[in-house]
């Protein structure tokens, strides 16, 4: 009889005490908070944030770090010493950094020279490197050359996002955000309104509301330069773009391979000014500084909350706050990078005053 160990005992032990190290680590983490949203209380329209940046790396790619991580370790792609490879904007790298540093293992995050210094900073700060390349659309095969280069794995999330995480139940976002709706007065949601990074939330997401048989609804936003709404609407899953998303963490150059667009009802195209101006203008009713991505959650939820009203729905929405503003000092809440980026926020901040006050969401009128 002839056979093949691939397998010592020294490695599967090194897995074994890996798994219980990251699952040690979710089970000193408390659930993150659903926050409700102040709005007018005749409206009858609840809005609620689930707040993500309370996560340990302080946003919501934490739980797809995390799962990520277990997905690779029992495939068998991560083993003692593998440098891990990922293509990131900054959060899921921060993420990542995290939890290579609690395996020791070497990471690399490969990411656009445009990325925010404070995102690098937290990077670093994990223990992770940071390696830039000068076009977002180049970040997948230079991950892959390094990995190749190094003999590690590149861990992929535009691809493993919606297989890696069980959207059956497991304490995912979905089935979190549910159950702390359950003694609300709307408890399940008309619309949940989530951006797409990778896809794999919204895959999550809208795998859950059907597998839960309910009749909320999910509406996914995408800010300028993303290509997940045109390919959505026009049915063209190869469609690409010319460049990034200046909202990081959500939108594509490319429709990533976790994106599963059969479970989106609805998907609005939300843009960068729109984005800005909302995190802007809802920071002293929060009484706290919030990301970009968020920022076009809130104004997609916005939308659809105004067209709730005018029909005289009562419900609720729910949404996503993925990441606290303290990240993006020197974008978003610096008025010099709005005058780089030719960013004019007032004909936002006035749909913005006027929806608070009536309840409708006008379209922006630009002033001659």
């Amino acid at each position: 009889m002839t056979s093949v160990d691939r397998c010592s005992e020294t490695t599967r032990d090194w897995v074994c005490e890996a798994v219980r190290i990251i699952e040690a680590d979710a089970n000193r983490s408390a659930d993150t908070h659903l926050l409700p949203f102040p709005l007018p209380p005749d409206w009858d329209v609840r809005l609620y944030l689930k707040d993500e940046s309370t996560h340990p790396t302080g946003s919501l790619k934490h739980r797809l770090a995390r799962s990520l991580f277990l997905y690779a370790l029992c495939n068998g792609w991560i083993t003692e010493g593998t440098p891990v490879i990922e293509a990131s904007s900054g959060s899921t790298a921060v993420s990542e950094a995290y939890f290579a540093r609690l395996l020791n293992l070497p990471f690399i995050a490969v990411m656009p020279a445009s990325t925010s210094p404070e995102k690098v900073a937290l990077i670093e700060r994990q223990g992770g490197r940071c390696h830039f390349v000068d076009q977002p659309s180049a970040i997948y095969a230079e991950s892959r050359r390094l990995a190749g280069e190094l003999g590690g794995h590149y861990i992929d999330q535009f691809t493993h996002a919606e297989r890696a995480t069980d959207w059956r139940g497991n304490n995912n976002i979905a089935e979190s955000m549910f159950q702390q709706m359950a003694l609300e007065p709307h408890p399940e949601p008309a619309w949940v309104v989530v951006g797409a990074g990778t896809g794999g939330t919204s895959a999550t997401i809208g795998r859950y509301i059907r597998y839960r048989s309910m009749r909320s609804h999910l509406a996914v936003v995408d800010p300028e330069c993303s290509v997940f709404f045109d390919a959505w609407r026009d049915t063209l899953p190869d469609l690409t773009g010319c460049r990034g998303s200046r909202i990081e963490g959500i939108g594509r150059p490319r429709v990533e391979p976790s994106f599963l667009g059969q479970v989106i009802d609805r998907m609005l195209k939300v843009p960068d000014a729109a984005s800005v101006a909302a995190i802007r203008y809802v920071e002293p009713l929060l009484g706290r500084r919030v990301g970009g991505s968020t920022g076009t959650n809130l104004w997609g939820s916005f939308q659809v909350i105004s067209e709730m009203v005018a029909e005289g729905t009562q419900g609720s929405v729910v949404t996503l706050l993925c990441d606290g503003g303290e990240r993006y000092a020197h974008t978003y809440y610096s008025d010099e990078w709005l005058a780089k980026n030719s960013m004019d926020l007032e004909p936002y901040y006035r749909v913005l005053a006027d929806f608070f006050h009536t309840g409708v969401m006008r379209e922006p009128q630009r002033q001659s």
